[in-house]
C-alpha cells in the first residue's frame, strides 16, 4: 500500500547528484503531493521538477534567508501544510542549511520525516576500494588556511577513510596541505559523480598532487583519504599477535573473517596475506 503523506510534516527529500533518474519513487510522489517545496536553489530545482511534471509551489531557503525564512515556514507547518525540503544535490541538511530548519522543527514538535537517497560521500567512498567499516565525514574544509590546518591536524590521528567535499579552484592548495599535516597516504579523487564524465584518481596524495599539477582542473570531487596507521604500526610494526587481535575484535562486530582480514590489512597498510598468516600463526599455536 502507498504511503500516506502526512499534513503538518516536514520531508527532507534527497534529489540527484547528477544522473536525474537518481531520485526514488517515494521522492518524486513525496514532491508531487507537497503543499511547497523549500529549495536551496529554486532555479536548479525547477529543472528537477520539470524533468518529472512536477508543479508543486516552490520556495527559497538558503544559507542567506534562512534566520528570516526559517520561523516562516515553521509556522506554515504548524498551520497543517505539507513541506519538503530539498538541496541543490543530495541530502538535504548535509553541508546544507536544512540542518537548521530540522533543528528549528524539533524545537517546535513538528514532525520529521527523511526520504533516503543519494549522497556523494557513500557514492564515491563505496567505489574507492577504501575502508568502509570506519570512515569520517568531514565535508568542506574552511576557507582559510589558517583554520583548514587545525581541522586537518584533528583528523590526523584518525584511522578510518576521512571523506571530504572540494571544490575545483582549490584542490590543488587544499591536497598540499593534506600531504604536510596527513603525510603521503593514498587517497582517491572522486569528479563528478553520476555524470558524463566521471571520473576516479587512485594514488598517494603526491602522486595526485603531480599527475594534476599541469591539468586544467574542473567539476565538483570528493576526496577520500587513507586513515592514520594503528599506533602499534607507527611505533616500529604489529605483531601477529595485534592482527589477530583487530582481526577478532572486528569478527566479534559480526563481520565475516575474509572481510575482517580485509579491512586490517587496509588499515595496517599491509598486504592480506601477511594478515592472513598471522591469523592462521596464532590459530596453529
Amino acid at each position: 500500500m502507498a504511503e500516506v503523506f502526512q499534513k503538518g510534516t516536514l520531508y527532507l527529500c534527497a534529489t540527484p547528484i547528477g544522473n536525474m533518474e537518481d531520485i526514488t519513487y517515494r521522492a518524486v510522489r513525496c514532491l508531487r503531493e507537497a503543499d511547497l517545496i523549500a529549495a536551496e536553489d529554486t532555479r536548479h530545482t525547477r529543472l528537477l521538477l520539470a524533468a518529472y511534471d512536477i508543479d508543486t509551489p516552490l520556495t527559497s531557503y538558503h544559507e542567506h534567508n534562512k534566520a528570516e525564512k526559517g520561523p516562516q515556514l515553521i509556522a506554515r507547518l504548524e498551520a497543517g501544510e505539507m513541506i519538503a525540503v530539498v538541496s541543490d544535490a543530495g541530502m538535504p541538511a548535509i553541508c546544507d542549511p536544512g540542518s537548521d530548519l530540522v533543528r528549528l522543527a524539533l524545537e517546535a514538535g513538528v514532525p520529521i520525516v527523511p526520504l533516503p537517497g543519494a549522497n556523494a560521500g557513500l557514492t564515491g567512498l563505496i567505489a574507492s576500494g577504501m575502508d568502509t567499516t570506519r570512515f569520517t565525514f568531514a565535508g568542506f574544509l574552511p576557507k582559510t588556511k589558517k583554520h583548514r590546518l587545525p581541522v586537518l591536524e584533528e583528523l590526523k590521528p584518525y584511522t578510518g577513510t576521512l571523506i571530504f567535499y572540494e571544490a575545483p579552484h582549490r584542490l590543488l592548495t587544499v591536497l598540499k596541505e593534506m600531504q604536510a599535516v596527513l603525510g603521503d597516504r593514498k587517497a582517491v579523487l572522486c569528479r563528478e559523480l553520476t555524470k558524463r564524465y566521471e571520473e576516479y584518481r587512485r594514488g598517494t596524495l603526491g602522486e595526485l598532487l603531480e599527475a594534476l599539477d599541469s591539468q586544467d582542473i574542473r567539476g565538483e570531487f570528493v576526496v577520500l583519504v587513507a586513515g592514520a596507521a594503528p599506533q602499534a604500526e607507527a611505533e616500529g610494526g604489529q605483531s601477529e599477535q595485534d592482527y589477530t587481535s583487530l582481526v577478532r575484535e572486528l569478527m566479534a562486530q559480526g563481520i565475516d573473517k575474509k572481510q575482517a582480514i580485509r579491512t586490517v590489512a587496509q588499515r595496517s597498510g599491509v598486504s592480506r596475506r601477511t594478515v592472513y598468516q598471522a591469523v592462521l600463526a596464532t590459530e596453529n599455536q
